[in-house]
């Protein structure tokens, strides 16, 4: 066999895979770190940009997925999880894009041009409307945790299915069925 054949094969068994760079990066070795940036940030800038297309977006939650990973790479490398590291950092980095997703969301909700003066509400309709929001808050809690989360997400952020589906980590079809039995139980409890 020819020597550099060898040394490849030596190198290739002697360099960490992801996983143990995330123990390391636990550990605060900022080589590891460099080391999991260097192999998994072109993987993951690509799957994101299939997500989302503003580049400005997929840059800054590549900066956050990696921040996340440099503080919290102890909660997995201390986890029994059967989950890969590749996983557990494609989690983190979907979060931040739902995140990024609610921002935007919030942004585009303000509006821009200064409304006209209104007539403030009678006494009675506030009144009436803070009952409603009570009765609405109280129906909310009174939910399992499972449906309350999905609504929510959908509701309350104004969530796509897709994107609680992502923020929950459940299938599409979970939370279209979790939100139909969310919206049934509220009716129930509002009437």
């Amino acid at each position: 066999m020819d020597g550099r054949f060898v040394s490849l094969i030596v190198k290739g068994m002697a360099d960490p895979d992801e996983a143990e760079l995330v123990r390391r990066v636990a550990g605060g070795d900022r080589a590891a770190f460099d080391e999991l940036y260097r192999r998994t940030s072109p993987w993951l800038a690509v799957r994101l940009r299939r997500r989302c297309a503003d580049d400005d977006v997929v840059a800054d939650v590549l900066q956050e997925t990696y921040l996340a990973v440099w503080r919290a790479a102890g909660s997995y490398a201390g986890s029994v999880t059967e989950g890969s590291a590749v996983g557990w950092l494609w989690a983190i980095a979907a979060n931040r894009l739902v995140d990024a997703f609610r921002r935007r969301a919030r942004q585009e909700r303000v509006p821009t041009v200064a409304l006209l003066d209104t007539t403030a509400p009678a006494a009675e309709d506030e009144v009436m409307a803070n009952r409603v929001d009570q009765n609405f808050e109280q129906a909310l809690l009174l939910l399992p945790p499972e449906l309350r989360q999905v609504l929510q997400a959908m509701v309350l952020d104004d969530l796509s299915v897709r994107q609680t589906a992502v923020l929950l980590g459940m299938p599409e079809g979970t939370v279209k069925t979790r939100a139909r039995r969310a919206r049934i139980a509220l009716r129930k409890a509002l009437s």
